[in-house]
């Protein structure tokens, strides 16, 4: 009996079960319950317009995965309390705002490790750590439990200079800076996504991207550390030895960083420009902050570091015109009648696919060969980043079907050999290897 008293003293939920009256504890639970169905309702109203489907799809989105309703519940019951001075003292009211709060902070959390990190598997273990967490905290809170451990885990005590470092400072710092990046990466990758939608430049889309992953993780990171307590002082020290580091151990990394941004300023190169780069040509993927990504036609895919296309020569084959000239030659015979080789062998290279009408392809005589007239065949391509063994090998087939149907001689190789005038000796030796 008097562990049940205990119980019911020390657990805030329990009391605010125990002591009001059934009426009054009626009321407060229609109010709950009347929160939760206009979140409930906001929910499936936003779901169903970003394209959940029908009304019934729009309301299981919102019951499983939806922010709306737990943070419309959250407002609603928190303006509810100020309405009038008796709500603000009613105990099960004031305890489902920590409760809605943990609810939304674990849909928060999933919806930002859901679009922040690519590794799906990741991700889950990080929702599933943030709602154990939550739910430890909302049951230990409802017990009364909550209050002991913090002065528990507050007695444990570090002194670091002038600063004091308790387990729950550090606890409740470390948790603090988690939440803050997780939502600064989910706030930056929305911002991205919006960037890279824009009809702005390529390049410039990616600086201002940059930057603002960049701020917002630095005012999430300084928030979070004020937020616990922590003096922000001591991060200059901090900073200074980073420079230090920097300007001795990690030059060429700070280099590489400090390329890329040039890059993406400069547009030397862009996005979807085919270079050439220490005869590895490529088409560039995407422009990382410190190295490159360019991929072969083949497949190949190259890191190139950001500082070897700020220091070193490279070849940009489309940085103002992506069309590119490409050749082939072919010889025919010296009696072959050249004005009409060369219209054919143009008609037959203007009708490969790949290849641009214009500008048109175009055949020359280059130079007259040990067996035959030697005819240069040029013409224009616009998509080198698909490669160009192929659409050669097709403009070469096209040329040797148009000789073959014309009846066109593509010699080949012959040497004609004389035989001197032999003396007797020799004549004698030769003719005895016959008989032999």
């Amino acid at each position: 009996m008097n562990r049940a008293l205990a119980l019911r003293h020390g657990s805030p939920l329990l009391q605010a079960l125990a002591h009001p009256s059934w009426p009054l504890l009626r009321g407060q639970i229609l109010l709950i319950l009347a929160a939760l169905a206009v979140g409930l309702l906001a929910g499936a109203v936003i779901a169903r317009r970003f394209g959940a489907g029908g009304a019934g799809g729009a309301l299981r989105a919102a019951l499983r995965h939806g922010v709306a309703l737990p943070l419309v519940a959250l407002l609603v019951l928190q303006l509810t309390r100020h309405v009038s001075a008796t709500l603000q003292h009613d105990d099960l009211l004031r305890l489902m705002l920590p409760v809605l709060a943990a609810w939304l902070l674990t849909r928060v959390a999933a919806r930002a490790a859901t679009r922040a990190l690519a590794d799906a598997h990741l991700a889950r273990w990080l929702v599933g750590v943030v709602r154990l967490c939550a739910a430890a905290a909302v049951l230990l809170y409802l017990a009364g439990a909550l209050p002991l451990l913090v002065r528990s885990l507050d007695a444990v005590s570090l002194q670091v200079g002038t600063q004091r470092l308790t387990a729950w400072t550090l606890l409740r710092g470390a948790g603090s800076v988690a939440l803050t990046l997780l939502l600064a990466l989910w706030v930056s990758s929305l911002i991205e996504a919006r960037l890279l939608a824009s009809p702005l430049d390529i390049n410039l889309r990616l600086v201002v991207s940059r930057l603002i992953r960049a701020g917002v993780f630095t005012v999430a990171l300084l928030s979070a550390l004020q937020m616990v307590g922590i003096d922000l002082t001591v991060l200059g020290v901090f900073g200074g030895a980073l420079g230090v580091g920097l300007g001795l151990g990690l030059q060429r990394i700070a280099a590489n960083y400090v390329s890329g941004f040039v890059i993406l300023l400069e547009r030397s190169v862009r996005v979807g420009d085919n270079v050439r780069v220490e005869n590895f040509q490529g088409r560039i993927l995407d422009i990382k902050t410190r190295y490159t990504v360019v991929r072969s036609a083949a497949g190949t895919e190259s890191i190139v570091p950001n500082e070897l296309l700020i220091s070193h020569r490279i070849e940009n084959l489309s940085y103002t015109d992506p069309n590119i000239w490409l050749s082939t030659s072919v010889s025919v015979a010296y009696g072959s009648d050249v004005d009409r080789v060369i219209a054919m062998l143009v008609e037959a290279t203007a009708g490969v696919p790949r290849v641009l009408e214009q500008p048109p392809p175009s055949a020359v005589l280059s130079s007259f060969g040990a067996d035959g007239l030697e005819l240069t065949v040029g013409f224009w391509i616009a998509d080198p980043e698909n490669g160009t063994l192929g659409v050669r090998g097709a403009v070469n087939l096209a040329l040797w079907r148009a000789l073959r149907d014309a009846g066109v001689e593509i010699p080949f190789p012959q040497r004609v050999v004389h035989w001197a005038a032999a003396s007797e000796p020799a004549a004698a030796v030769a003719a005895a290897a016959c008989r032999a």
